[in-house]
C-alpha cells in the first residue's frame, strides 16, 4: 500500500513546535510493511489543506492519505471541511468506528469532527493531532484499511470475503 502522511498545524508548518504525530503516523504505517510515498506538513489554511490532499490523491501515487492535526473545535481546524471539499464519497464507518472507540478512552473522542472520504482510488482519513490519539485510532481502523483499498483499487479477489456460501436449508 502506498501511503502520504500530512500533518496539519500552524505551528509545525512555521517550525515552531516539533511534529510528533506525522513522524508516529509513518512509523507504524512502516510497521506495517506499506510505504510512505509522499510525507509533509501544511498549515491549517483550508486552501493549502485541499491542494495536497487534492494534488496527491489525483497523482496516481498514494492509495491512502492519514492526516493528523485540523480535526477540533478551534477556529483553524480545518481538515474536515478541506476534505469534504475534495472528496467525492464519504466513508463514514471509519470515523464513527475511531470515535466509539476513542469513547472508551476519554469523552474528548465526542467533540473530534474528522471525516473519511474518497478521491478517485484514494482513500483520505483524519486523524486527530495528539500522538496518542493518533495510535489509539489508527489501531482502529487499521484491520479494515487493506480491504478498503484493494476495493479502491477494484481488486478482482476483493470481493471474494462478501460471498460466503449460504447455508444449506432443508424444504
Amino acid at each position: 500500500m502506498r501511503v502520504g502522511v500530512l500533518t496539519i498545524s500552524d505551528r509545525s508548518s512555521r517550525g515552531e513546535r516539533e511534529d510528533l504525530s506525522g513522524p508516529l503516523l509513518k512509523e507504524r504505517v512502516g510497521n506495517q510493511g506499506w510505504n510512505v510515498v509522499r510525507f509533509d506538513v501544511v498549515s491549517d489554511d483550508q486552501e493549502d489543506i485541499e491542494g495536497r490532499l487534492q494534488a496527491w490523491a489525483d497523482s496516481g501515487e498514494v492509495d491512502l492519505i492519514l492526516t493528523t492535526g485540523g480535526t477540533g473545535f478551534s477556529s483553524r481546524d480545518h481538515a474536515p471541511e478541506a476534505t469534504l471539499a475534495i472528496a467525492e464519497r464519504l466513508a463514514p464507518g471509519l470515523v464513527e468506528a475511531m470515535r466509539a472507540a476513542s469513547l472508551k478512552v476519554t469523552p474528548h473522542a465526542m467533540l473530534s469532527r474528522a471525516v473519511a472520504g474518497i478521491r478517485g482510488r484514494t482513500l483520505i482519513v483524519n486523524l486527530p493531532g495528539s500522538p496518542r490519539a493518533v495510535v489509539e485510532n489508527l489501531a482502529t481502523i487499521l484491520p479494515a484499511l487493506p480491504h478498503a483499498i484493494e476495493l479502491l483499487r477494484e481488486d478482482p479477489d476483493a470481493e471474494a470475503g462478501h460471498n460466503p456460501p449460504l447455508p444449506e436449508t432443508k424444504m
